[in-house]
């Protein structure tokens, strides 16, 4: 059955302190949800660089990395889908990142979209492959899966005219490298969701999905800014790609937002985005 996770990114407002960790824990279970996707810099200490940058993006993850998150998950019952960690560390430390996944009962370690990269040179992409090939091969020798997770970066167009996205996808090993989907930033960059889906076929592990449209009151001028929406309430057509999700084997569909929240209340959202999941995954 394919799990209902959340990423733990979207609860970084409510997970201030263990009783409310706790609390947001369980109102996601009363919602349906079954899975979490952690991050790895809001389950651990980390330097304090991190939570500055974070803080400058206007996404603040606090001191949820001070929390004991084995101790939370455990009681939830939650199922933890994945965890997202940096390539960097995944490459200097193998073994501290393995040993982080089994702690959490996981075998799916995530890398996202890189930092200050240039998706528009085709030499810097093919030696991202070849690091992603190689962190793959390290993690797949000790149980664990490496997926490659997109935002809207990697459908930039290198010299070649392909996107960095398509190159990522023919440069790196399956049974190295496989990709959590994001649909909705696909769309965001122009492109055709389903088309990708089908591209990716049995290499898309997990998706994230998001719906996007315009929350706005009273009159506006011609143009509105379009951004994430809860789940049904914006214009993607959420329910074939959550259809080809399932039909193509998904391990967990998972629900991630950083802003925009209905009230202002990233609680308030996922309950509101969990009528649409439960409904239909």
């Amino acid at each position: 059955m394919t799990v209902k996770a959340i990423q733990q990114f979207q609860l970084r407002t409510v997970l201030r302190n263990e009783k409310m960790a706790r609390e947001t824990l369980q109102a996601l279970k009363d919602s349906g949800y079954n899975g979490i996707e952690l991050c790895g810099f809001m389950i651990k200490r980390v330097p304090f660089i991190v939570r500055i940058l974070t803080f400058f993006a206007g996404m603040p993850i606090g001191r949820s990395g001070k929390l004991d998150w084995k101790q939370l998950i455990a009681e939830s019952g939650l199922k933890v889908v994945s965890i997202h960690e940096d390539l960097g560390s995944i490459l200097d430390n193998p073994q501290n990142i393995i040993k982080e996944a089994k702690a959490y009962g996981t075998t799916n370690i995530v890398v996202t979209g890189m930092h200050r990269f240039d998706y528009s040179n085709k030499q810097a992409v093919l030696d991202l492959a070849d690091k992603l090939n190689r962190a793959g091969e390290i993690l797949k020798v000790n149980g664990i899966n490496l997926l490659y997770h997109n935002h809207n970066c990697e459908f930039r167009k290198v010299e070649t005219g392909e996107t960095a996205f398509q190159l990522l996808l023919e440069k790196t090993e399956p049974q190295y490298v496989n990709f959590e989907f994001d649909s909705y930033w696909a769309i965001e960059a122009g492109y055709n969701a389903l088309e990708l889906m089908n591209k990716l076929g049995i290499r898309m592990k997990l998706y994230h999905i998001n719906d996007r449209g315009t929350r706005v009151r009273g009159s506006t001028g011609s143009i509105v800014k379009s951004d994430s929406m809860e789940l049904g309430y914006g214009n993607i057509n959420l329910l074939e790609l959550v259809e080809f999700a399932k039909r193509n084997g998904v391990e967990a569909i998972i629900l991630e937002t950083h802003k925009n929240w209905i009230d202002k209340s990233p609680v308030k959202s996922f309950e509101l985005s969990a009528k649409f999941l439960n409904k239909y995954v």
